[in-house]
């Protein structure tokens, strides 16, 4: 009997684990394509602008005891990066792509550390930026946008299944709408279109996608609706029963019609993401 607890629903396996302990457990060469969502050691939700930001705006301050801290979100985030990086890669095969959203802003010059760890154990293919539109959390230069690291596992080109030719290396705003998160969601919930944006460049149908840090589904999500099958691995026992019922949602929709080449222009699941949350 398996340690972890793990739920099947529809095409994906969602795993109540720390992803340090179950991927060495995983194949290698069986996933063809990760996208991670990675804490950003910047303590979000646990005393910095994020939590107090209705005080900071003259607003009801948010009572401490609502603050929703991140596991791994303190100065430990960076050595978790490092650390699942190789697990990472051992179960790619090669030429299959790992996008991590790195954050965004300063003055922590994370995504540029980051890239450099990922160039390490992947090939370094492109640093994409996603902007969320105006407009972001600070004062000064407010942060207004995110970073996705892109790597690719040497020895085979990068799978690559746009034919456009007219795919930038920016997310203009609109299509992965930024998310102000309410308190019944993840305080860094990500919306499904994110990851289905990267799943759609890199994976076809049926493909295996892993996501080590799940939070509350978005990713599994988005899998269910574009027929890839999917792992998705969380820690916090609260957002994984939030991804079991985001991911529930979204086999209910997952017959709804998408463009597939290069990207939807808007994936019609956010309601799916959310219903139930």
């Amino acid at each position: 009997m398996s340690r972890f607890r793990e739920e099947i629903i529809g095409n994906q396996r969602l795993v109540l684990a720390d992803c340090l302990e179950y991927l060495p457990g995983l194949e290698a060469g069986s996933v063809d394509f990760v996208f991670a969502d990675p804490p950003y050691g910047h303590n979000n939700n646990n005393g910095d602008l994020i939590a107090r930001r209705e005080s900071a705006l003259s607003m009801e301050a948010v009572p401490e005891e609502e603050w929703r801290p991140i596991a791994n979100d303190g100065p430990e985030a960076n050595k978790l990066f490092r650390a699942v990086l190789p697990e990472l890669r051992r179960v790619l095969q090669p030429g299959c792509c790992c996008c991590c959203c790195g954050g965004g802003g300063g003055p922590d010059p994370q995504c540029a550390r980051w890239s450099l760890w990922l160039d390490e154990v992947f090939d370094f293919k492109q640093m994409v930026v996603w902007d969320k539109g105006p407009m972001g959390m600070g004062w000064h230069y407010r942060r207004s946008y995110e970073t996705v690291l892109v790597g690719q596992v040497p020895g085979a080109a990068c799978h690559w299944y746009d034919t456009t030719n007219r795919v930038e290396n920016i997310i203009r705003p609109g299509f992965a709408p930024k998310i102000i998160p309410s308190t019944d969601q993840h305080p860094t919930e990500k919306p499904p279109q994110l990851a289905a944006h990267f799943m759609l460049l890199h994976s076809l149908p049926g493909h295996l996608v892993l996501d080590p840090f799940l939070g509350s589904g978005s990713t599994l999500a988005a899998a269910e609706l574009l027929g890839r099958r999917g792992i998705g691995i969380e820690i916090e026992p609260k957002y994984f029963d939030l991804a079991l019922r985001r991911v529930e949602a979204a086999t209910k929709q997952a017959r709804l019609e998408f463009e597939s080449r290069p990207v939807p222009k808007q994936l019609r699941i956010e309601e799916a993401a959310h219903e139930g949350s």
